[in-house]
Order: structure tokens, then sequence, then C-alpha cells
């Protein structure tokens, strides 16, 4: 059934804010940006919308191993007792002598939402790194309710992530209907995608940090970026 949506310029029309010694011109430009941020949540739905609508992505064959904190599994001991797989693979390859701080950053975002997204389905976080290293790590950042995987063997790297084994992030999202694990979706935008002036990113972005800076007026900024440590700055 298609629902026939309200016009975006009509919902803001109703909309009755307005705070302490604003300009009429103010309010015309924030209504105006309103009708826009609605039609930004309609974009979002409908992109969410035809990304649930997938045909069915291609059946996993291979017993892709990892080893966790608490000794090997399976691509499939991953899932738990969900149906739906989410796998994030960050940058900590056993050439790099930190984790990315991009990867951290998003990491962190999401160590304290662990218990509500696992609600819904499984979460793991996989990267090329001995599982020593990536446990250390995880542990000099507080991280209690994040569990991480290593791929030693970089098989499913190569498959889902990089060809060439490079040391770049992944997002990758697997089903598993009737005992059969499949390719969902992935994350597909690289910097050969991004618009002039900007980062490469996928969209919405999953680290919060972007959105809620995108609220204030000095924005993502063209060259700051999150950092592993600040106690060394004033």
């Amino acid at each position: 059934m298609t629902t026939t949506l309200i016009p975006a310029q009509e919902l803001a029309a109703r909309n009755h804010a307005s705070f302490p010694n604003e300009s009429a011109e103010y309010r015309r430009a924030r209504n105006a940006l309103l009708a826009e941020e609605i039609e930004l949540r309609r974009h979002i739905e409908r992109v969410a919308d035809l990304r649930r609508q997938l045909p069915s992505g291609g059946e996993v064959t291979r017993e892709y191993r990892f080893v966790g904190e608490n000794g090997p599994v399976t691509l499939a001991d991953l899932f738990g007792d969900k149906d739906t797989l989410v796998i994030y693979s960050y940058m900590f390859g056993p050439k790099r002598e930190k984790p990315c701080p991009m990867c951290t950053s998003l990491m962190g975002a999401w160590e304290g939402k662990v218990p509500d997204i696992e609600q819904r389905v499984a979460l793991a976080l996989v990267a090329r790194s001995p599982i020593e290293r990536l446990a250390e790590a995880k542990k000099a950042r507080g991280w209690t309710q994040l569990k991480v995987y290593s791929d030693g063997d970089g098989a499913f790297t190569r498959d889902y992530v990089s060809a060439d084994d490079a040391d770049v992030p992944g997002y990758t999202v697997f089903t598993r209907r009737d005992g059969t694990i499949r390719h969902f979706w992935s994350g597909e935008m690289n910097g050969k995608m991004a618009d002039p002036g900007q980062d490469p990113r996928g969209a919405p972005d999953l680290d919060p940090l972007w959105t809620l800076l995108d609220t204030t007026p000095e924005g993502r900024g063209k060259d700051w970026y999150p950092e592993l440590d600040y106690h060394s700055r004033p």
C-alpha cells in the first residue's frame, strides 16, 4: 500500500517553535531548513526500505574461522541465538602500531550500546592482528562489552573487506535463515565516490560523532579527526 505523504513544507508550517530575540529572517530560514530536515528523514527511511528489500545475497559456503578472547570460533558461532550478524572490520592489522583513531571513535560510541544492539542482532568486531593485541587495545580503552575477534588467516577479510588484504574498514551484514548463512549487505562507498571537498564516508554515518558535529556551526571541519589520546593536550 502506498502512503501519501503530506508535503514537507506543509508539515514545517505547523512548527510553532520560537526562541528569545530571534529575528523574522532567522525564523523563515529555520522553517525552510526544517522542511529539508523532514525530507532528509524521509530519504533515510526510503534508503533503509530499499536495503531491506534487496534480493537474497550470496550464500556463505566457506567456514570462516576467527579467534576470540575465549578461543576459536566460526562465522556461524558469531550469530549466537540471532538471525542477523553485523561485523565491523576495523583497521588494526599486524603492521599497524596502534588501532585506527577513526575506527576507535566509532567503536567507542558503540561500546555503551552493545546491550541494546544485541537485543536485535549479533555484533562482532574483527581485525587482522592476533587476538592478544586486540584484547590489550580493548582493555586500554576500558571497553568491556564489545566482542573482538582476530581474522588470523585473513580469509574473511579478503572475501568481504579487501581482496588485497588491505588494512581498510568494512561493515558487513549476514543473515541466517533455515540454517543457511547469506551475505545481506556491505558498505560499498569508498574514496572514489566522495563528493568534492568531503572526506569519503558512507551514509548515514555510523559514528554519532559526525552526526552531532553536523548540527553545529563549526561542523566536521576540514582537517580535524578524532585521536586515540588527548591527555597530552592542554
